[in-house]
């Protein structure tokens, strides 16, 4: 329902100042519950796209595409732009791993851990382990118990992100002797953060960024 709502602001069709349908309305519009309306209309507002104005209603925000961060498709085969996501990616995940460090709790640990094994038994399966790659990186930022943290990465899924999983796929499909190197990276992160230690936690992770940056230009030098 968000996305919709989204694309319908981004469309023209809702203009900047256009008040929103009420939740009821949406909901029977759309079919669905009114919890499910205001999960949609709180995403929107975190993307700055509405806001709610007491005793009134939601309206969709003046010149919303200035509050909307958003990232162009990443060609690989392009090293500057390949390279300009790396770096930002670096800065986001060294902080977010040094956080973890000194935020996890147990429950947090269990969960890095089950990834980390989790990417051990698809590699050994030979498979390309990307979501479980995915998924230890994803339950490193839950770790940090920031939620902005989490905002901002939940919204890299789809753009950023998916530069690490296609660069992993590159890694195993042309350079599988390098997956046992992979692999001990993570190990590496998991073991500073579980340590509690955040600047050995944010060196392992700049480490690993690093080295996923070299080996996939040395793939499109192979």
């Amino acid at each position: 329902l968000a996305e919709t709502l989204a694309e319908r602001i981004h469309s023209g069709e809702l203009k900047p100042g256009d008040k929103l349908a009420s939740e009821r309305e949406l909901s029977l519009e759309y079919a669905v519950s009114r919890t499910t309306v205001r999960e949609a209309l709180s995403r929107l507002k975190s993307m700055g796209l509405v806001e709610a104005r007491a005793g009134s209603g939601v309206y969709v925000t003046e010149n919303p595409d200035t509050k909307l961060f958003r990232m162009p498709a990443v060609d690989l085969g392009e090293d500057e732009s390949f390279a300009q996501v790396m770096e930002l990616l670096l800065a986001i995940e060294v902080a977010a791993t040094r956080s973890a460090a000194i935020h996890r709790t147990p429950a947090d640990l269990r969960a890095i851990r089950r990834e980390l094994i989790g990417m051990e038994y698809a590699v050994a399966r030979d498979m390309l382990g990307d979501q479980e790659d995915y998924n230890f990186h994803q339950a490193i930022v839950k770790a940090t118990h920031n939620p902005y943290f989490v905002s901002l990465c939940s919204h890299l899924e789809y753009s950023a992100r998916n530069v690490i999983r296609t660069a992993r796929a590159n890694t195993r499909r042309n350079l599988s002797d390098l997956m046992d190197a992979v692999q001990k990276e993570h190990q590496e992160i998991y073991e500073a953060i579980e340590a509690g230690d955040p600047e050995r936690a944010a060196n392992a992770a700049a480490d690993h960024l690093n080295n996923a940056l070299k080996r996939v230009q040395f793939y499109r030098k192979a």
